[in-house]
C-alpha cells in the first residue's frame, strides 16, 4: 500500500465513509507491519492497549481529538466481528502513525463546522527560508547592496576589479596597471544579515561560503605583509587555492587558522558557546600549534581549552549544501540556528525541553514545517506571532 492509498484510507477512516472491505485492508497493513519495523511494533504494542510515548498526542492536539472520534464514533456504531474488536487499538495506532508519516496539520477533522489543524498556528504565520544577498563595504566606506546591485564591474581598487556575475557571485580580479593607485591598506567587508547567505571569489581564485548574520574583512588584493589573510565572525566554508609562497590565515575572536591549500568550515558565532573548525581536506593548523586531519573537528570554549574528534564533515557543511543537519542536539542550539537563517526571534516558555533531536531537513523549506517536524514526537511544540517563535514543552 502506498501513501496515497493510506491518505484516502485515513481521511475516509476519518469521515466514517470507510467500507468494511478497506477498513479490513487498513487493519490488515498495519498488523502485517507493511509499512516497516517501527509501524509493525506500534501495532504489536496496541495489541495490548498502550500507546507508546513517542506517539501520544498532546492534551490540546488536533490529533487527539481524532483518536477520541475514532474510538467513540467510529467503532461504535459499527457492528464489529471478534477480529475487529480485537484490533481496533490497531487502526488507533495507525491514526497517529499517519499523523507521524504525513505530518501534523495534513490531515483534518470538522469539528462543529470548523476545519482544525496540528499546525494551524504555525502555518498562518509561515517565514519564508532565507536567500542570496549580502552588503559589501568599500574602503571608502561606499555599501553596495548586492542582491540588488546591477551585474558587471562594481569597483576597482588596489589594482583590484570587483565585479558581480549572472549568477549572483561576487569576484575579485588582479588588475595591475602602471596608472592604478596601490593602497595596501585599502580594505573590504562582506556581510550578510540573518536570512542571508553568499558565495566570494577572492583574487587568488579562493572561494568562500558565507552563511546568515556572518562578515568576512579583508585587504582588496588579500595580501598582507607577504600572507593571504581575512578576518571572519560567524560562518564560513573555504575553498582555498594553492600558494606555497602565500599562506592563507583566516582570524577569527580567540583562534588563527593558517592553511596552504584545502577546504574546511570555520563556526565563530558570537551567540554560540564555541568556535568550530572542521577540515574536509588537506591540513590545517590552528594557533600556531594543533594541525588538523581531514575529518576532525577542533572545538574551542570561551574559556580557551581546545578538544578535537572525529566528526561527520557532512553535518558541518550542511548549511553550504542547503539543509540543516542536527546530530542529537538540543532545542536552544537548533533555534539559534533557525533564527539566523529564517530571520525571526525565538523566545521560550518556561525552561526549554532537555530532549535532544536528529533530522535532515532542506533550508530551502518554510520555517513551519520545520517546525513540524521537530514537534513530531511531542517532546516540543511551537507558537508563532509575526516573526516570533515561542517554545514550549
Amino acid at each position: 500500500m502506498n501513501q496515497n492509498q493510506l491518505k484516502a484510507l485515513y481521511a475516509k477512516l476519518v469521515s466514517r465513509k470507510i467500507s468494511d472491505q478497506e477498513l479490513d485492508a487498513l487493519l490488515d497493513y498495519f498488523e502485517a507491519g507493511e509499512s516497516g519495523e517501527p509501524e509493525a511494533m506500534i501495532a504489536q504494542e496496541l495489541e495490548y492497549g498502550e500507546l507508546p510515548e513517542i506517539y501520544q498526542p498532546s492534551e490540546v492536539s488536533a490529533g487527539q481529538r481524532v483518536f477520541a472520534k475514532l474510538k467513540a464514533e467510529i467503532f461504535s456504531e459499527k457492528t464489529e466481528s471478534p477480529q475487529k474488536a480485537r484490533l481496533w487499538p490497531v487502526i488507533y495506532g495507525a491514526a497517529a502513525i499517519a499523523m507521524v508519516v504525513f505530518g501534523a496539520g495534513l490531515f483534518y477533522f470538522k469539528q462543529n463546522g470548523k476545519e482544525i489543524t496540528e499546525s494551524a498556528s504555525i502555518v498562518s504565520h509561515d517565514v519564508a527560508p532565507g536567500k542570496p544577498g549580502a552588503t559589501l563595504t568599500l574602503s571608502n566606506g561606499k555599501q553596495i547592496r548586492l542582491g540588488g546591485a546591477a551585474n558587471g564591474q562594481l569597483a576597482i581598487q588596489a589594482g583590484v576589479k570587483v565585479s558581480k556575475l549572472a549568477n549572483g557571485q561576487l569576484v575579485y580580479e588582479l588588475r595591475p596597471s602602471a596608472d592604478t593607485r596601490t593602497d595596501l591598506q585599502a580594505v573590504n567587508m562582506l556581510s550578510t544579515l540573518k536570512g542571508e547567505t553568499y558565495q566570494l571569489r577572492l583574487p587568488d581564485g579562493s572561494q568562500v561560503w558565507l552563511n546568515a548574520a556572518s562578515s568576512l574583512t579583508y585587504a582588496a588584493n588579500l595580501i598582507e605583509g607577504g600572507v593571504r589573510s581575512v578576518k571572519l565572525s560567524g560562518e564560513a566554508y573555504f575553498e582555498i587555492t594553492k600558494d606555497k609562497h602565500h599562506p592563507f590565515v583566516v582570524e577569527s575572536p580567540g583562534q588563527q587558522v593558517k592553511v596552504l591549500g584545502t577546504r574546511f568550515n570555520i563556526s565563530s558565532y558570537p551567540d554560540e558557546p564555541s568556535i568550530k573548525t572542521t577540515l574536509l581536506e588537506g591540513s590545517v593548523q590552528l594557533n600556531g600549534q594543533t594541525v588538523l586531519k581531514p575529518g576532525e573537528q577542533a572545538t574551542i570554549l570561551a574559556a580557551g581549552k581546545m578538544s578535537v574528534s572525529h566528526v561527520d564533515v557532512d553535518e558541518a557543511v550542511a548549511w553550504k549544501n542547503g539543509k540543516f543537519m542536527f546530530l542529537d542536539e538540543n532545542i536552544e542550539d537548533i533555534m539559534r540556528k533557525l533564527a539566523r537563517w529564517y530571520n525571526v526571534e525565538v523566545t521560550y516558555e518556561g525552561t526549554p525541553p532537555t530532549k535532544t533531536f536528529t533530522a535532515s531537513i532542506s533550508r530551502f523549506d518554510h520555517i513551519s514545517k520545520i517546525l513540524d517536524k521537530l514537534s513530531y514526537t511531542n517532546n516540543v511544540h511551537f507558537k508563532m506571532e509575526g516573526r516570533r517563535v515561542t517554545v514550549m514543552k
